[in-house]
């Protein structure tokens, strides 16, 4: 999983990421923060990408025109059939309009018939790109070999799945065979023959046609659409190369076309016709506030056609340079010499200006021998005023050199530069570590930030990294004091480390290289795989091959001692509470329960230093799935457990091992025996002293009182997650900042804790206040777990607030029961209601109803919520409720509720699945069945085809399942099928990459096939609103295999991941 590369039950609409976060990236919603930039201008002017599904690619304004032609890189003439072999200046004559001669119709109607709609998933967030799913368009420009041309941005340098989609609506699997390291165009290849009911024409490419004034039609999937059609006129030649922002991909030392055709998102890598249906441009970008459209030539394209369809590589020199076109009025201003400025006008009359500098990159080969402002005169001797004749050059001069002539000043000057092969700058592998990904820093990032390309840049930051703060846009110099200049280095010095541990990690921001941080990293890579993927650039997949792991040792860290620091009086009673405070960093590697963070903190309480139990609020971890490292005495840091999580009372507990503290004088927090008893509770008007934990783990103490007893109200989240209900809470006067703590009396006895209660606003923004929680409501559990048993915990299923005696009596409670409630009442009486039901399905549920008053159980008058919220150990209770204005007596069992609520995840396509916790119940009236998509991921499967956080699975190929295990059966059916179906051949390559194990060699997993061979599984979903839809999801167990999560207590995260059903 990629971090901020997941959604949750919020994004009702597919879409990608950003960063996670999210970077952490990464959990919101995909619809309107999707996987990449639009390749246009933002409205303010400023250089950006618009966040959209599609690129919102062609916009138009109409400007002066150029006479600049641009040059032809081949001799074959791309002409009608009519006009082929005929002199131009025979033609002249004929108007490019006369009817009979061209017409648009037939043109565009064989046109579209090569012009093919993309639908594509970026699985891996890499180098400029970011998971997600888009849609643009492409064209066949070799029918025999299968050839599309599209853009780079389409074909993209990151993994990518594919399909096309032909105006006869047949679709075929593509195959990413090549992409510019630099300008925007590349090419997919497909096999003919998986076209049953149409044959597909080439376009034919015709750059040297594009002509200032020219009608041109732009066929695409604009704006998502399956075809449009739209019109404009080509107004400029020697448009600069548009710029998206710095960190994205951008097209460099290259002319653009620039017309107004008024397209929008999707367009991107459509055709741009003239008349004949010849291709003279290919639609890469445009404005958004203005509609200025722009066009990549396809001079280079020309080439690069060729050298594919051969299947020979296509050779790109660099020198690491940036040139731009400027003309002749600012080259005088930066010294052109008048003398030179008459030789290069004879020699290039239609030309306006020439090639100057803009950056020379550092660490590149010509750092130092060219400035910024140097006027390109020549190369190897040739005289030049556009890019086709540099990069001719540099393109045939790889592994060797180049002599550029450039005038600096007023003085001219040669220097012989090496010439570098493009590939060497350009990634083509990533290490998959933490759910993160990271490669190395490509020459299209690095000219951005003016940093020198190589080192270990952070894509996506997932668990590993992001415990560090490692986010997107990360360089890592070193892991553990070891250096990582290189993708190699890095997995080296990955296998030094030990699993659980903590190591120091020193990166840069690229939009701060000068500024270097060492961060802490916690070593957990158990969660997810550890592994490398390697580009094959001629197939163009990507072959994974695993990682060595850190090392596993019974211990993680070794004992360590401490001392407790010592309070000054004027902190008491501080002092009697601090040797029990500890502080919780909580790490979450999948978004499940509800989750759309992955770290939270928070302090804990020691309430068992013998066996090493911790309570923490819910704030601070609020499931199970996750790491837990503890700080104590503000020294030792140490690993922990998740060991429960109480269902209906906001408190948790972790374990730690007390042996890895020594001989550290820590102490149980020291409860008030009354309160912890629950004789007695903080009431309104009490004395109390807060003892808090600030945010940098300092004491906070203020003397202050009880504001308010009251019940703690909550709303339902939106993805449903835990929420504190059925239990009252306290506030404070005058209560200080702080990170949660205890509130006790004058000699330092903790009569409740203070505690973070975590919730939404109306706008389903997460929200956290803060309030006392009694510590009478722990008693049970820790007395449980002390005595090395689990608590049965159980539950009426109800969701309950208070009502006073007025209403009470207007729904009929007779004035014997007021007098008997008054009576033992002593304060404020009052009588507790169901409001709503935790879940409809349970026998509590079906016996008790929405406004029911709950007067007695078991024969004693209900004056506590805690009677009734949570039940231990009671299989069945007595109850006496008002029900439309009579007492009835029920008799109710109850429902025994887990005290680790999610025990099992399956990861399938790009899908996280569990058991419905106890918070979806509550918001659904029927459960569809036990299979509930939490988190679908970006760029995944499951996220391209339509499968929300929040649906259920009921149906697997018309296979009916309820359970989890149900669906795992047709899984592993599913899986053995294949297996049965798969050719010969193609079972002996993968039994033989199975037995080369945990070599060096690339490998394939065993799911090859789903890679070349299409199949997509049919599915049944309901939602929350009992909606049914059938959804096809396509098969991809190379970037998306199966595996599941279980708790196993015998780990020491409590979980155990299985990379098989």
């Amino acid at each position: 999983m990629n971090e901020g590369d997941s959604s949750t039950e919020k994004d009702t609409t597919a879409g990608p990421a950003a960063k996670s976060s999210t970077e952490k990236d990464t959990t919101a919603d995909p619809a309107a923060k999707s996987r990449r930039a639009s390749r246009t201008y933002a409205e303010a002017g400023i250089p950006a990408r618009r966040r959209s599904l599609a690129y919102a690619d062609l916009m138009a304004v109409f400007y002066p025109p150029s006479t600049l032609r641009q040059p032809t890189v081949t001799d074959t003439p791309f002409e009608c059939r009519e006009w082929e072999g005929v002199d131009d200046a025979a033609l002249s004559h004929i108007p490019i309009d006369e009817p009979g001669v061209a017409s648009w119709e037939p043109t565009l109607e064989r046109a579209i018939k090569s012009i093919v709609s993309i639908k594509a998933q970026c699985v891996r967030s890499f180098d400029t790109e970011t998971s997600g799913t888009y849609t643009a368009t492409g064209f066949v420009v070799d029918a025999t070999a299968g050839l599309i041309l599209s853009n780079r941005h389409v074909v993209s340098p990151a993994p990518v799945v594919a399909q096309a989609i032909f105006v006869n609506y047949e679709e075929v699997e593509l195959q990413p065979v090549y992409r510019d390291p630099v300008h925007d165009f590349g090419f997919f290849r497909f096999d003919p023959g998986k076209l049953r009911f149409m044959q597909a024409d080439a376009i034919q490419l015709a750059p040297h046609k594009a002509k200032v004034g020219m009608e041109i039609r732009v066929v695409g999937n604009d704006a998502g659409e399956k075809l449009s059609i739209l019109a404009g006129t080509l107004a400029r030649l020697d448009r600069a190369a548009p710029e998206y922002g710095v960190g994205q991909y951008n097209d460099f030392n290259t002319f653009y076309l620039q017309a107004a055709s008024g397209t929008s998102g999707g367009s991107s890598g459509s055709p741009v016709l003239d008349i004949y249906g010849d291709a003279v441009a290919l639609n890469a970008g445009g404005a958004a506030k203005a509609a200025s459209s722009f066009y990549l030539p396809l001079s280079r394209v020309v080439r690069a056609l060729d050298l594919v369809r051969r299947g020979a590589p296509v050779p790109r020199g660099t020198v690491q340079a940036e040139f731009e076109h400027r003309p002749y009025d600012e080259l005088r201003r930066l010294g052109l010499d008048p003398a030179l400025e008459r030789e290069v006008r004879a020699a290039f009359p239609e030309s306006q200006g020439m090639l100057s500098v803009r950056t020379a990159q550092r660490g590149g080969p010509a750092d130092g021998s060219l400035q910024s402002g140097d006027i390109v005169v020549a190369v190897n001797g040739a005289p030049t005023v556009d890019f086709v004749g540099v990069e001719d050059a540099l393109d045939s001069a790889i592994g060797g050199a180049v002599r550029v002539s450039v005038w600096r000043g007023a003085r001219a000057f040669t220097a012989r530069i090496a010439v570098q092969d493009m590939r060497d700058v350009t990634p083509s592998r990533f290490v998959e570590i933490g759910g993160g990904v990271v490669n190395e820093v490509s020459y299209q990032v690095a000219r951005g930030y003016g940093v020198r390309a190589g080192g270990v840049y952070v894509a996506s930051s997932g668990h590993v990294l992001g415990s560090a703060g490692a986010w997107r846009g990360s360089v890592i110099v070193s892991v553990n004091n070891v250096a990582t200049p290189s993708l190699d280095a890095f997995a080296a010095a990955l296998a030094l480390l030990v699993e659980g541990s903590r190591v120091p990690l020193r990166l840069f921001a690229l939009d701060a290289p000068y500024r270097e941080r060492v961060v802490i990293m916690n070593v957990t890579t158990h969660w997810h795989a550890l592994r490398m993927a390697t580009r094959d650039e001629r197939t163009g997949y990507w072959l994974y091959r695993d990682l060595a792991p850190p090392a596993v040792r019974a211990r993680a860290v070794e004992p360590q001692t401490a001392s407790v620091p010592r309070l000054p009086p004027a902190l008491a009673p501080a002092h009697r509470v601090w040797p029990s405070l500890v502080y919780l960093d909580f790490h979450i590697p999948y978004l499940v329960d509800g989750m759309r963070a992955t770290q939270f903190a928070g302090p804990g309480f020691i309430v068992d230093r013998d066996h090493g139990y911790i309570a923490c609020d819910r704030d601070t971890v609020p499931t199970g799935v996750g790491d837990v490292y503890i700080t104590i005495a503000g020294s030792v840091v140490l690993p922990g457990r998740v060991e429960l999580l109480h269902p209906a009372y906001n408190f948790a507990i972790v374990k730690y091992d007390p042996l890895l503290i020594g001989s550290t004088p820590v102490e149980n927090t020291p409860f008030h025996p009354e309160y912890y008893a629950g004789a007695r509770r903080l009431a309104q008007g009490d004395a109390v002293y807060l003892v808090g934990v600030s945010a940098d783990q300092s004491p906070v103490v203020r003397r202050t009182e009880v504001s308010s007893r009251s019940m703690v109200s909550t709303r339902e989240c939106v993805p449903p997650r835990f929420r504190c209900v059925n239990i009252e809470g306290v506030k404070l006067h005058d209560q200080p900042s702080c990170q949660g703590g205890v509130l006790c009396d004058a000699e330092g006895l903790v009569m409740a804790l203070w505690v973070g209660v975590s919730s939404q606003d109306s706008n389903n923004k997460d929200v956290s206040t803060m309030s006392g929680l009694d510590v009478a409501v722990l008693r049970p559990t820790i007395t449980s777990l002390h005595n090395n048993q689990v608590p049965d915990i159980r539950s009426l299923d109800t969701i309950l607030w208070t009502m006073r005696l007025a209403p009470a009596r207007t729904l009929g409670l007779s004035a014997q029961r007021i007098r008997q409630i008054e009576e033992n009442s002593s304060d404020n009486p009052r009588l507790f209601y169901v409001t709503g039901l935790a879940t409809s399905e349970s026998p509590a549920a079906k016996l008790l109803a929405t406004g029911d008053i709950i007067l007695e159980k078991n024969g004693r008058l209900v004056q506590d919520v805690n009677d009734i919220s949570v039940i231990y150990g009671e299989k069945c209770v007595e109850l006496v409720v008002l029900r439309d204005g009579k007492e009835i007596t029920l008799n109710v069992p109850t429902t025994p509720l887990d005290a680790m609520e999610t025990r099992r995840v399956v990861h399938w396509l790009g899908a996280l699945i569990q058991q419905p916790y106890r918070a979806v119940h509550e918001q659904i009236r029927h459960l569809p069945s036990e299979i509930y998509v939490s988190c679908t991921l970006y760029g995944s499967p499951a996220n391209c085809y339509g499968l929300r956080p929040g649906m259920w699975i009921t149906e697997v190929e018309n296979h009916p399942v309820k359970t989890i295990d149900d669906f795992v059966n047709v899984l592993k059916e599913m899986q053995q099928q294949q297996q049965q179906q798969l050719p010969k051949e193609e079972k002996e390559k993968e039994e033989g990459e199975e037995e080369k194990g945990e070599d060096d060699s690339l490998r394939e997993p065993i799911s090859l096939a789903d890679m070349r061979t299409a199949r997509y599984v049919r599915i049944t979903v309901v939602n929350k609103t009992e909606v049914t839809r059938v959804l096809s999801l396509r098969v991809d167990g190379h970037f998306w295999p199966t595996w599941q999560l279980v708790r196993d207590p015998s780990t020491f995260t409590g979980w155990t991941s299985l990379r098989h059903l």
